[in-house]
């Protein structure tokens, strides 16, 4: 029996698709050399090429997305009627340093990094591509899969826009992808049906006014205390105005105005993040935001300009494709390498496919068994446990094993 059709047991479930060393081997490599060489949202050639390469070399087809960046490629040929499973990684790395130590495998370039995990999603759909390709050599594929490398989940409103564009979810009935989480030990992962992601926008916010001395703030527009005013009620309006368990937080990061202590300026500004655990909530949000700012900006005699940049909807787990992964990770490791997880604050461009097609993300554990350390995501520190991968692709040809017999 070659190691393509090796069969991993759990309980009565036998599925062929365990992940050979020679590649697991291969994939940890892939992994850190695109770890040494982050690339920043439609940047990412060097990863896309080398992503093509490799995927030609196992006699695939990879098509690099319009936007110059990524790459979509069918493993096994789509029958035009069933419709397939997508399996979707991003490739864009962060714009900040690699603190890490004692690593050689460290980013080469100054001020990027694969802090959020990345690289590690990218080898991950990697090898279940080329897993996939095997199986499918040997007739034991059951329905053609679609890989995604998109570009850009990094950079507003997120690259999965131009993946879908570029015909990404064209035959596609439904999409799985994973998030490492360095909170969960590696081995196992984390899933919850329903939102496990929050929507994010951002929002930037000028105001105006004649200006003055500030021995006069009476003739004039105070304009340092409107953008106080702005800064402080407004997200208090907010949550006033919505449904608490929408979860709708307006948090500013940015605020800047005037060059003097005794001049009132003309102009401030302020830019923020909308963050919201419920998708109609974020439907609505503009409209409450604009209406929240103005009212107050009016009260204190200030013009508004308002810039609500759209970020990505909260991702939302179909019920039946949760059921998929959980099938799929009790078939590769057992019930016990599942646990719950809790919905995050945090954005993720996956969305926007779920806005197309059914889908479901896991969160994946990186963390080393038995470590304790607070590491989190978008830290230079941040770095896995490597036994992730396996687990991750063998999560993947399990889906779309399981998914392709149900069809």
């Amino acid at each position: 029996m070659s190691q393509e059709s090796e069969t991993v047991l759990s309980g009565e479930a036998a599925l062929p698709g365990a992940l050979p060393e020679s590649l697991r081997a291969e994939l940890i490599a892939f992994r850190r050399d695109m770890h040494m060489h982050p690339e920043l949202g439609n940047q990412e050639f060097r990863a896309t090429a080398a992503l093509k390469r490799r995927l030609e070399q196992a006699g695939l087809t990879p098509r690099v997305l319009n936007s110059g960046t990524g790459l979509i490629c069918d493993v096994g040929t789509w029958d035009g009627v069933r419709p397939m499973l997508a399996i979707r990684a991003d490739i864009d790395a962060l714009p900040i340093p690699d603190t890490k130590a004692g690593v050689p495998y460290r980013s080469t370039v100054a001020d990027r990094a694969h802090a959020c995990g990345h690289d590690v999603h990218t080898a991950i759909a990697l090898g279940a591509a080329l897993v996939l390709a095997g199986l499918d050599r040997q007739g034991l594929l059951p329905n053609a899969v679609r890989m995604i490398f998109q570009p850009a989940e990094e950079v507003l409103p997120g690259g999965a826009a131009q993946a879908i564009e570029s015909g990404a979810l064209d035959g596609v009935g439904k999409i799985i992808a994973v998030h490492c989480d360095p909170k969960v030990d590696a081995g196992l992962i984390g899933i919850r049906q329903g939102p496990i992601t929050s929507a994010c926008d951002r929002l930037e916010v000028a105001l105006d006014g004649p200006g003055g001395h500030t021995a006069r703030p009476h003739l004039t527009t105070d304009l340092v205390t409107a953008v106080a005013r702005v800064a402080v009620d407004v997200p208090a309006l907010l949550a006033r105005r919505v449904d608490t368990r929408s979860g709708l937080a307006l948090t500013w990061g940015r605020i800047e105005s005037g060059h003097a202590s005794n001049v009132i300026p003309q102009h401030a500004e302020l830019s923020g993040t909308i963050r919201c655990l419920d998708l109609a909530a974020w439907r609505d949000a503009p409209d409450l935001v604009h209406a929240a700012i103005d009212e107050v900006a009016t009260l204190h005699r200030a013009k508004s300009q308002i810039n609500y940049v759209r970020g990505v909807p909260p991702v939302v787990n179909d019920g039946d494709i949760t059921d998929l992964l959980r099938s799929a990770q009790t078939a590769r490791r057992g019930s016990y390498a599942i646990e719950d997880t809790e919905q995050s604050l945090g954005g993720e461009d996956f969305s926007w496919y779920l806005e197309q097609v059914p889908g479901a993300m896991a969160r994946l554990g990186v963390r080393a068994p038995g470590n304790q350390a607070p590491y989190d995501l978008h830290r230079g520190d941040f770095d896995v446990d490597e036994q992730a991968i396996t687990v991750g692709v063998e999560l993947f040809t399990a889906a779309a094993l399981i998914d392709g017999n149900r069809l």
